[in-house]
């Protein structure tokens, strides 16, 4: 799904239905659900806050070419991370930051003393950690912007308008509505 972050209006969605003949082999199932998603919505300076599983370096290099930015956690074990930096311990609540020549900065944020989270983003170029020592501000841009999907999901069960029925595509007729519902019924006080 395709939230907006300041209305938490579903913008596109599509129900994954397994694998898809018609994705090019040289691109990942991630990158292509997230483009599918923005086809939209690229070439506008717009902004997508991605999770780790959806967020690569090669997603980013795509989308900067669209004139879309991108920022979000990426898994330590992902081939483009080195493994001398994913393992890196680092003080507690310090923030080490590096810069890609194709203007992606990548965080390390050093969150428990034996857990880091890795930040990828081509929205902040300028190298800054801000005076708050606890968090950086590219990890509080993060925190404030990924929560749109997770909204919604609430918010949909919160006014389910789900019945019984054994069959699927009921169910997910059913999904529609809710999302549907969700978004005007929020703002009703339903």
């Amino acid at each position: 799904m395709l939230v907006d972050n300041d209305t938490k209006y579903l913008c596109n969605a599509f129900p994954y239905l397994g694998k898809d003949e018609l994705r090019s082999a040289n691109e990942s199932l991630p990158e292509s659900v997230v483009m599918q998603l923005m086809s939209p919505y690229l070439n506008k300076g717009r902004n997508v806050t991605t999770d780790n599983f959806f967020t690569s370096v090669s997603l980013a290099r795509t989308l900067k070419v669209k004139d879309t930015s991108i920022v979000g956690t990426i898994s330590r074990t992902r081939r483009e991370i080195l493994a001398v930096l994913a393992m890196e311990r680092a003080p507690l609540h310090e923030t080490t930051l590096l810069r890609n020549g194709d203007g992606a900065t990548l965080t390390v944020y050093q969150r428990k003393v034996n857990k880091n989270v890795l930040l990828l983003s081509t929205l902040h170029s300028a190298i800054d950690i801000g005076t708050n020592r606890k968090i950086s501000p590219r990890l509080q841009f993060y925190n404030k912007t990924k929560c749109g999907v997770d909204i919604l999901d609430q918010m949909a069960c919160r006014y389910s308008t789900r019945a019984a029925a054994r069959r699927w595509p009921v169910h997910v007729f059913y999904n529609i509505l809710d999302l549907r519902r969700s978004v005007h019924g929020s703002f009703t006080g339903v």
